[in-house]
C-alpha cells in the first residue's frame, strides 16, 4: 500500500513523510531510521555518512552527534545539509535539505539520559574523527570514564548534542516498473509549501 497518492498529491509534504516513515518502521529492515548525512566541510569539501534520525516534525529532523567531529566542525561553519532514506525492499526514497541549527540543551539533556550508559562513557571517551595511536588507548579512555563516573551518573559532555536540519525541501521517490519511477518534491517558500513532479 502506498500513502502517497502520486496522482493527487497533498499540498504539503509532512503527513506524507512521516506516513512513509512509519511504514518503513514496520518492515524487518533494521535500523529504518537511518540516513545519509551530507556537510560541506570547512575547506568546501563534501563528506557523507549514515546517522540515525531521532525526531521529525515540521520543525526539522533531528539527530545527535560530538561537535567537534569532522560534521560536526562542518556543520559549524557551513549550517546547511542534505539527509537521504532509502527503502530498498519499498522502492523508496526520501531526499531532505536544509538550514542547519543546535537543538535546546533541554532536548540533548533529554536524549542523552536515553542512552544506555555505555554509549554514553563511549561518547565522552571518544575524540571523534581524530588520530588514535591504537584501540587500546581508546579502551583505556572509556575505563577512565568508567571509573570516574562509578555510581553516579553519566554527565553530558558540553561538546555532544543534537541538531536539526530544516526542512527546506523534501523529494519522494517512488519506483516502478520499466524505470517509470514517480517523483515529487516541495520547496517551503515564503512562508508555504510549492510542489513540482520532476522526471525519473
Amino acid at each position: 500500500m502506498n500513502s502517497f497518492d502520486f496522482e493527487r498529491p497533498p499540498s504539503e509534504p509532512m503527513t506524507a513523510l512521516h506516513a512513509w516513515m512509519d511504514e518503513a518502521t514496520r518492515t524487518s529492515l533494521p535500523n529504518p531510521n537511518a540516513m545519509t548525512l551530507a556537510t560541506v566541510d570547512p575547506d568546501g569539501s563534501p563528506s557523507a555518512r549514515i546517522v540515525l534520525l531521532r525526531g521529525l516534525d515540521e520543525r526539522g529532523a533531528v539527530f545527535f552527534t560530538n561537535r567537534e567531529s569532522r560534521k560536526g566542525l562542518a556543520l559549524e561553519t557551513n549550517k546547511v545539509a542534505a539527509l537521504v532514506f532509502h527503502w530498498d525492499c519499498l522502492e523508496r526514497q526520501i531526499r531532505i535539505e536544509g538550514t542547519v541549527e543546535h537543538v535546546s540543551e533541554e532536548e540533548s539533556d533529554t536524549y542523552w539520559k536515553s542512552r544506555p550508559r555505555g554509549s554514553q562513557l563511549a561518547a565522552r571517551a571518544s575524540r571523534q574523527s581524530r588520530p588514535i595511536e591504537d584501540r587500546e588507548s581508546f579502551e583505556a579512555a572509556c575505563r577512565a570514564e568508567e571509573a570516574r563516573f562509578e555510581g553516579r551518573e553519566v554527565e553530558r559532555p558540553a561538546h555532544w548534542g543534537g541538531y536539526r536540519v530544516a526542512l527546506k525541501k523534501i523529494e519522494f521517490w517512488q519506483g516502478m516498473n520499466s524505470r517509470m519511477h514517480d517523483r515529487i518534491t516541495y520547496r517551503f517558500e515564503a512562508g508555504d509549501w510549492h510542489l513540482e513532479r520532476l522526471s525519473p
